[in-house]
């Protein structure tokens, strides 16, 4: 029993270290910084679009349903998912325009 607590704990201490020199590395910059944030924001907001289009699509698709069924409430609801999704899609241009 006391032996097998001993090599639990040698083990962790173990797995620890490995662990400490394996992510203690040096990262270097390579380049401007300011351009990597710029991909990473395009590549965020092209996400952002990706989801508002999607969202645009089913609001689309819920009005189409909601004319075909003669539903008033379904419609409302296809319009505002319509509506939200296009100003997701154009979130981008939106934040340019009110930042500057």
């Amino acid at each position: 029993m006391k032996q097998n607590k001993t090599i639990r704990t040698l083990f962790t201490v173990f797995c620890i270290l490995v662990l400490v020199f394996a992510f203690a590395t040096t990262a270097f910059a390579d380049g401007d910084p300011i351009a990597v944030v710029n991909k990473l924001s395009d590549f965020i907001f092209g996400l952002i679009r990706a989801v508002g289009i999607i969202l645009l699509g089913f609001g689309v698709l819920q009005l189409g349903l909601s004319l075909k069924s003669h539903d008033p409430s379904q419609r409302a609801n296809g319009m505002m998912t319509i509506a939200g999704g296009i100003v997701i899609v154009f979130t981008k241009e939106i934040l340019t325009l009110i930042t500057g």
